[in-house]
């Protein structure tokens, strides 16, 4: 079996080829051989029943005329004399060598008649009847040669038309599919020149609009969701190293100042320096850690999870955060990614207040919707996309909170999408309100 499917498609082709003309071929071998001898029979019988008939009425001239395709034609008495015959016979019994045939029945046999030059191969009948003159027997014969020269020919033409209709169905299904496969060839040559390094080129979309160009068309989508992910993940990479090193290079600083002048250093407080500097390292490893598996499309284990309760216990962990929580707030989730999203919407929140924090959860219109609301300066419109893209920080909140990763909101949108929600900045004044917006618990 060949392994291209070029050569796959063309054998198929040629096999379905050979095994409609093999029966073809078949029927045309066994039908029009029979059908010519049948013509041939045919045309000896109704000669031999006429000029019997003929013979029946007293109408029997000593020569006899023969139809189309009749080479002999004669009538023998009883005693063998010849009372008619045809101009190729003459006057000479050319069919006393075969026996006497039945009264009234039409004999029929394959023979050569005594006439000189006569081929081997005649179909001959013989017909006995009775006339006002006594019992004749009528005989006919035709030449089977020509009919056998046709049947032959007919076999030579069917064993060599036979192999080249072959030849030319292999060769056009081999012909077609290559034609048909040779923008196939040009995407896999395109594609093979695609490396990691240079992701915008994309292959040739050929203007047939078969399944190839889908094809083609389908590969270049493929191509610009690589580029988009690879460009991510590069940007990701290179702020995440931008965003470790600060607190690394404050802690290498603040040891390395330690280690050299030890009488002149606090160490107590060059202790919580360096503590406070690895939870913010240990918040980001966890940030990204966690952002990576929703990348990766991880899904958490799912549970009945009371928002409301998350809620409650996180205003109650909080001084200056104002709650209203609605009974009956279920959401299918996570609760530890639930509770790390609400983590992060208030924390974003308290970092920018002046005086209040109001947190609220309701369930309206079929939906749990979570509000977390600051009394801050807010949120311009044209920064309310950039503030969910990864270690993105306004200017504010980095004069805030020197300390900050960028990365809450951005996790904190993410984690809605995972839970089949959303999660976005309402207008609303003073202060910035987010709004969470998740399907009900079945």
């Amino acid at each position: 079996m060949p392994r291209s499917v070029r050569g796959r498609v063309t054998l198929a082709a040629t096999l379905a080829a050979a095994i409609a003309l093999g029966v073809a071929a078949a029927v045309i071998a066994t039908t029009i051989p029979r059908a010519l001898e049948a013509q041939l029979a045919s045309r000896v019988n109704q000669a031999v029943q006429a000029q019997a008939a003929d013979a029946r009425r007293g109408d029997l001239p000593a020569e006899l005329s023969t139809p189309p395709g009749i080479d002999l034609l004669q009538v023998i008495a009883a005693d063998g004399t010849v009372l008619g015959t045809s101009t190729q016979a003459g006057d000479q019994n050319r069919f006393s060598a075969l026996p006497t045939p039945a009264a009234e029945s039409i004999t029929t046999t394959y023979g050569r008649p005594d006439l000189p030059g006569a081929s081997e191969e005649y179909y001959i009948a013989a017909l006995r009847t009775t006339t006002p003159n006594g019992q004749i027997t009528v005989y006919g014969a035709e030449d089977v040669s020509a009919t056998r020269q046709a049947v032959r020919l007919l076999y030579f033409t069917l064993a060599v038309a036979l192999p080249a209709l072959l030849f030319m169905v292999g060769l056009a299904a081999w012909t077609a599919v290559g034609q048909a496969l040779r923008p196939v060839k040009r995407i896999r040559t395109q594609l093979a020149t695609i490396t990691a390094g240079d992701l915008g080129q994309r292959v040739t979309v050929p203007g047939t609009g078969d399944e190839i160009a889908a094809l083609a068309t389908a590969t270049n989508d493929t191509l610009g969701r690589l580029e988009r992910s690879t460009e991510t993940q590069r940007h990701f990479v290179s702020d995440a190293s931008h965003e470790l090193r600060s607190p690394i290079t404050a802690l290498r600083t603040q040891l390395e100042l330690a280690v050299a002048y030890p009488q002149d250093t606090d160490w107590p407080e060059v202790g919580a320096r360096s503590l406070e500097a690895v939870d913010r390292l240990s918040g980001i490893i966890d940030e990204l850690l966690l952002m990576a598996r929703l990348d990766a499309g991880a899904v958490p284990d799912r549970r009945r999870v009371d928002l409301g309760e998350l809620a409650r216990g996180q205003a109650a962990r909080r001084e200056g955060v104002h709650a209203e929580v609605a009974d009956g707030a279920f959401v299918d989730g996570s609760p530890i990614q639930l509770d790390r999203l609400l983590t992060n919407l208030l924390d974003n929140a308290e970092r920018h207040a002046r005086s209040r924090v109001d947190l609220s959860v309701a369930v309206a219109g079929g939906e749990v919707v979570l509000t977390v609301t600051d009394d801050g300066n807010g949120i311009a419109p044209q920064d309310r996309a950039r503030v969910f893209e990864r270690f993105t920080r306004l200017r504010e909140g980095r004069e805030r909170d020197q300390g900050g990763s960028g990365l809450g909101l951005a996790l904190s949108r993410q984690i809605a999408a995972v839970h089949g929600g959303n999660l976005t900045i309402t207008d609303h004044g003073p202060g910035a309100q987010f709004r969470a917006v998740f399907p009900p618990a079945p």
